[in-house]
C-alpha cells in the first residue's frame, strides 16, 4: 500500500511536498511503515519508519569487525539515537535526525558525508586534519581493520538492527514530570 499526496512545504510554502506511506514486511522485525516527506521545489526532507506494533524502550549494540558486518541491515526511528562511540559521533532526535532503513554501510556513509563537508568547508587545519584522520578510521572499518560498535537507542522500540550480533537491552526511558 502507498499513498502519495501533495501539500504545502513548510520552508518554502509552496504545494510541493510530496508525502509518501508505503508498508514493509521486514523479517525478523514485522509490519511498519516508512513516511517520508520531500519537495520537489525546495528539497526539504524529512521521513521516519513506525513498526505497526506497540513496542517497548530498547537499546541495541552491534560490534562491527569485518567487511561483511557492513550488510547487516538497519532499522531506525526517527526518535532514535544513533551512536558510534569509539569515533565520538552521533545523531539525536531533532530536525537532523531521520528514520530510514539502510544496512550498516550506508550509516557508516551518513557519518563519512558530515565529516567530509566539514572537511571540505573548514577553514582551521586543525578541523581539516580532524576530519582527515576521522575519514582513515572510516576507511580502516569499511576494511574491517578497525572494530567499532554502533547503538540504537529508541525510547519507541521502532528501531532494529538485524543481526545475531546484536545485543538488545531495555532502554530506561527518564520518567515525565
Amino acid at each position: 500500500m502507498e499513498q502519495i499526496n501533495k501539500l504545502q512545504c513548510p520552508l518554502c510554502k509552496k504545494n510541493t511536498l510530496e508525502v509518501e506511506e508505503t508498508k514493509y514486511n521486514i523479517p525478523s522485525f514485522g509490519p511498519c511503515f516508512l513516511m517520508s516527506m520531500s519537495c520537489t521545489e525546495c528539497l526539504y526532507h524529512q521521513s521516519d519508519i513506525e513498526s505497526e506494533e506497540t513496542k517497548d524502550p530498547i537499546k541495541l549494540t552491534f560490534e562491527l569487525n569485518s567487511e561483511k558486518d557492513l550488510q547487516v541491515r538497519v532499522i531506525k526511528s526517527g526518535r532514535a539515537t544513533l551512536k558510534i562511540p569509539q569515533l565520538r559521533m552521533s545523531v539525536a532526535p531533532g530536525t537532523t535526525s531521520i528514520g530510514y532503513i539502510s544496512n550498516v554501510e550506508g550509516v557508516l556513509r551518513r557519518f563519512k558525508v558530515v565529516v567530509e563537508q566539514e572537511r571540505d568547508a573548514a577553514e582551521d587545519n586543525s578541523v581539516k586534519k580532524t576530519a582527515k584522520n576521522l575519514l582513515k578510521k572510516f576507511w580502516k572499518i569499511e576494511n574491517g581493520e578497525l572494530p567499532i560498535k554502533i547503538v540504537i537507542e529508541d525510547p519507541t522500540g521502532n528501531s532494529a538492527i538485524l543481526s545475531d550480533k546484536t545485543t538488545k537491552e531495555k532502554l530506561k526511558v527518564p520518567k515525565k514530570k
